[in-house]
């Protein structure tokens, strides 16, 4: 990352940090109702990127509220690089999904959804599970599109599920239904929302296995 663009996420930082406090006198209550706030703010003219300051810091206090975690700057950092639409390096253990609650929360204000797809079932259901308490705090649902224990979901269930602020899924899965969406007969057996935002948990991983299954004679 050149120093231009370092800049400009640590001038957004500070005005992260900058809502802290406020954030942290607010009731659960009032701190809820920011996101009631956010969507008439976005439908009166307002952009994602200034609602991102406050956001960010409102899904901040929830992670601490409802997780007893609360991400550091640099956590910070890389929710803004991926909102941005970058890729955000983070080791095992730098708490990649804690910092994804932000860009998540922001771009879910939108009402048009958010993905988060990682690389397999367990992490999705663990991470939906995990992580969706904070954006059903703030008022949002969370939808896990994948095989339950009676098997195949319904094309109806499955639209349903995918209706949701925010999707939990495996590129596996996302692709298949993709695939399926694209294949089926009639609209009734169609169940994809538009694609609008994803965060892809292991990137390196998931476009590796791509790539063997590209090169992968048939």
């Amino acid at each position: 990352m050149d120093y231009v663009k370092l800049r400009n996420i640590k001038k957004i930082l500070k005005e992260v940090n900058s809502w802290k406090d406020d954030m942290a006198r607010l009731t659960d209550r009032q701190l809820q109702e920011k996101t009631v706030e956010f969507r008439e703010r976005l439908a009166k003219g307002e952009t994602l990127d200034d609602l991102l300051p406050e956001a960010f810091a409102v899904a901040r206090e929830a992670d601490k509220r409802v997780l007893g975690m609360f991400p550091y700057d640099v956590q910070v950092m890389g929710g803004i690089v991926l909102h941005q639409g970058n890729v955000a390096e983070m080791n095992t253990g730098e708490g990649k999904t804690l910092t994804a609650t932000m860009p998540v929360y922001l771009n879910a204000l939108e009402g048009k959804g958010v993905m988060v797809i990682t690389t397999n079932t367990y992490l999705a259901t663990r991470d939906a599970e995990e992580m969706g308490k904070i954006y059903r705090f703030l008022g949002l649902t969370v939808g896990v599109p994948l095989q339950d224990t009676e098997g195949e979901l319904s094309p109806a269930k499955k639209r349903s599920l995918y209706q949701s602020d925010i999707v939990y899924t495996t590129n596996s899965s996302l692709g298949f239904d993709y695939l399926s969406e694209n294949l089926s007969a009639s609209v009734d057996s169609q169940f994809l929302a538009n694609l609008n935002y994803a965060i892809v948990d292991e990137i390196d991983s998931i476009l590796l296995l791509s790539l063997i299954h590209i090169s992968e004679p048939t």
